[in-house]
């Protein structure tokens, strides 16, 4: 079929032709930026979900509809390479500019910016060619301990953004990469926000360990974020999901082979872009088949196998894949550290070095006390496509 007219948008955080399925943590999103605007208190919302599951298209989605209502828009991804400080400084920066357009603000942005300068130089941060000609605010976010300057930060910010009339919202991927004092800040700085009702929206998403490590970090944090689990979509929701945007184009599915498309992507949103776009591709006419998403099938996994899959695998040493490997023998789900251990004929405590390093590279997590899942759906299957024979391991 011609691929100019395929719908289908696999790829990292790439918007699908239809974002079905999502609608209740979208209104959540939508009241609780209303509600920052009348000056109300909110729980702060946080997308929590495995790796493919959309919430990083939820929250470009959230940023829209943010802009639209008239919100400065912060938008960032933490990540390793970078700390907390480093990564919300330049965005910061741009945001208290932003607020400096408005004449009732003036006053409040130049102080805002001034503990801003102070905040960086806190830090040691350097910010490349952009620099911030403000003197420095002496004595305010200046300290360098995050936890004492970034709620200082927040505050400056959500003061300036009152006496503009603009609200801001801060948005924040993949949280779980963020160190235990740098989460324990930002809740924190959340929480002071939210005393003064100051106008600021904080809207993150993170894998599932998200959740423990805000429980380690402040006892109040359950009660400041209100935490939408994000998953696999309905059937009914993961059928509209390819139905819909095919039917826009003339082109209808089989029932079955919407059933296959279900069963083999388990209905995660990731996959089902991946599958349908290839069924799209090699169908022959305006109708696509329960062949054509069978012939689909290798091409499919070849490619979530070279990109989404091989990336993350390559991360990791071989002791660590070695212990991959030994999960997925025991099939999807949550599995016993023990379990594990068997397998691979050792104890649970020599093994526990993996098992940290791999939930520190956010390749699996611990739902509960002694128990482990892969963050990547499906991941079981790639690494016994990847490493066929466990044997050859032990």
């Amino acid at each position: 079929m011609d691929e100019v007219r395929n719908p289908f948008a696999p790829g990292a955080g790439t918007p699908p032709p239809e974002l079905a399925g999502r609608t209740d943590v979208l209104d959540l999103t939508y009241t609780a930026l209303l509600r920052i605007q009348a000056g109300r208190s909110i729980q702060q919302p946080v997308l929590v979900g495995l790796r493919g599951v959309g919430k990083t298209v939820l929250l470009v989605e959230m940023q829209k509809m943010a802009s639209d209502q008239g919100f400065i828009v912060v938008d960032m991804e933490a990540c390793e390479e970078q700390s907390l400080p480093e990564l919300l400084a330049p965005k910061l920066r741009e945001a208290f500019l932003q607020l400096s357009l408005v004449e009732a603000a003036k006053e409040k942005v130049k102080r805002g910016i001034g503990v801003l300068k102070a905040f960086v130089g806190g830090f040691g941060i350097t910010m490349g060619e952009v620099s911030i000609t403000y003197d420095p605010t002496v004595g305010i976010a200046d300290s360098g301990q995050i936890e004492a300057d970034l709620p200082a930060l927040f505050i400056e910010l959500g003061e300036a953004a009152a006496a503009a009339s603009r609200p801001v919202a801060i948005f924040v991927d993949e949280l779980q990469v963020l160190k235990s004092d740098e989460f324990s800040a930002l809740i924190m700085a959340v929480h002071k926000i939210n005393q003064r009702r100051l106008p600021i929206v904080f809207i993150g998403a993170g894998l599932p360990q998200v959740l423990a490590l805000a429980g380690n970090s402040k006892s109040y944090s359950e009660r400041l974020f209100l935490f939408s689990e994000i998953g696999a979509l309905k059937e009914e929701d993961a059928a509209a999901a390819v139905v819909n945007p095919a039917k826009a184009e003339g082109v209808e599915f089989e029932p079955d082979a919407i059933a296959e498309l279900l069963r083999i992507t388990q209905r995660y949103p990731y996959y089902l872009q991946q599958w349908a776009h290839d069924a799209w591709n090699v169908a022959s006419g305006e109708t696509i088949t329960w062949s054509d998403v069978i012939e689909a099938h290798d091409i499919s996994t070849a490619a979530l196998d070279a990109s989404f899959f091989r990336v993350r695998y390559d991360r990791c040493r071989p002791a660590e894949k070695k212990y991959m490997r030994a999960l997925a023998e025991l099939g999807p789900g949550h599995r016993r550290s023990a379990d594990i251990a068997d397998v691979l004929g050792t104890k649970a405590d020599k093994i526990a070095p993996m098992r940290a390093n791999l939930i520190k590279k956010a390749m699996i997590y611990a739902p509960s006390l002694g128990d482990v899942c892969f963050t990547v759906p499906l991941f079981d299957q790639f690494m016994k496509r990847i490493i066929p024979d466990i044997k050859s391991l032990l």
